[in-house]
Formats: structure tokens, sequence, C-alpha cells
């Protein structure tokens, strides 16, 4: 199939992405696999090219926003809840220098990431099924990681403690938010400091051609996070760090 790639490359341009041919190709091929899987299970309700590229790729390669030397650094970085690979994917493709843990708690999408990931013939990146909860207990991702990325919805207390763990002192959780999103973070840092951490950048902007408002949430890695954290499952949802 042939695609108008204007708003593609728009967009790479505000963000200040370039691309070569060939992984804007990985780009449509993993495009047109996510639209097949989601024939038989849901991974997205986003299908439309024009939207998929906005809402999903321009979306997750809008980090260099806040992480501005992507292409020049070798960091180890965890994407938790990645779902149908978002952030973590487009991060790799566009950035193969990155080294890429997509860690979700459902089988079914590992597998259909790890179809991608042999498709693209992405190397440095690894598919993990297994919850947030058991894996940062795991001493081979407990701080572990430069960088912690999520798009997860959850609150941005839960989300910290979930992620926070997975982040070696000195390194950085950025959590994607939409734009209206100030409450969350006022209620989220008795949390973040228990966790560990300390708020940084917000960085509000709008996707490339469009009003959709979005903020990405950085939170430093200042010291260890007590052991207990984070804590079972479930229970940083009914009971929130206050």
């Amino acid at each position: 199939m042939s695609y108008d790639l204007t708003n593609f490359k728009h967009g790479l341009e505000e963000l200040h992405v370039s691309l070569t041919d060939e992984q804007i190709a990985q780009f449509l091929q993993y495009y047109e696999m996510l639209v097949e899987k989601n024939k038989v299970m849901n991974l997205t309700g986003i299908t439309e090219f024009e939207e998929v590229i906005q809402k999903h790729f321009l979306d997750s390669l809008s980090l260099i926003r806040v992480i501005p030397n992507l292409a020049d650094q070798n960091l180890k970085i965890i994407d938790l809840g990645t779902g149908a690979g978002f952030p973590g994917l487009p991060l790799k493709i566009a950035f193969p220098n990155l080294e890429i843990t997509l860690m979700d708690s459902l089988n079914k999408r590992i597998n259909f990431l790890n179809e991608v990931i042999a498709a693209l013939g992405l190397q440095g990146v690894t598919a993990v099924h297994g919850r947030a909860e058991e894996m940062a207990a795991n001493a081979a991702h407990r701080q572990q990681y430069d960088l912690c990325v999520s798009r997860a919805v959850s609150n941005l207390a839960v989300l910290t403690e979930y992620c926070l763990p997975f982040v070696a002192k000195g390194g950085v959780f950025v959590s994607y938010k939409s734009a209206d999103s100030d409450a969350e973070i006022q209620e989220a840092k008795k949390a973040i400091s228990i966790l560990g951490g300390n708020l940084g950048e917000i960085d509000k902007f709008e996707l490339p051609d469009s009003d959709l408002g979005r903020a990405l949430v950085c939170i430093k890695k200042v010291k260890d996070t007590p052991k207990k954290y984070p804590r079972k499952a479930g229970t940083p949802a009914k009971l929130p760090l206050k």
C-alpha cells in the first residue's frame, strides 16, 4: 500500500527526528501488522493511518522533547505496560542505539510484539511477560534501567509506585500524560518522595498538526526505592501513597 507521509514527516521535523527510508518502511510495516492483528485481538482503538501516526508514533517519539540526546546515548530503557508497543517500539525504530525492554502483563500482546520485532529485524529489544509488582522484585530488573517510560493511564501516584523501582539512582521515569493532569501531579508528590523520586520537568505541548494537549512528567530517581515497594497486586490502586 502507498501512504501519504506528509503529516508524518512534518511531525518528525517538529520533533527534530531524522529517519532513513528504511526506518520509515519499518514504521509502515509496524502499522500494517498492528491493524491486521487488531482484527483478532484488542490492541488499540485507533487504527486509521493518520491517527496512528499522530497519537501513537509521534506521541511516542515526543520523549525527545525531555530527553533530547536519545540518538547519542546507549540508554537502557524499560517500557512498562507497553500494550501494543507504545512508546517503546517507535523509540527503538527511530533510535536503534537504545536498549529497550517492553513489559506487559498480557502474554498475547507479548507474542504480537515478538512478531513485530522479528519482522522488522530489530536488535537490542526484548519483550517480557510479567506484572510490575513481581518483576520489580527481580534483581535482573530492579533499579537496572536508566529510564522508565509508560503511557499507561493509571493515576500518577500508582504509576510511580510501579515504575520507579525499575529505575537506577540518577535515572528518570517519564510518564506520558494528558495536558490537564496538574491535580494528579500535585497529588502524587508525596508518593514520588516516598519512592525515592524528585518531581522534575513537566513539558506541556500539543501533538504536531493537532490541538491534542500532552504532558511529559519527568521524575528523577534520587535515592533507592524502599524494598517494600511496589506493594502486592491491586494495593497501589486501592490505597495510593499519600
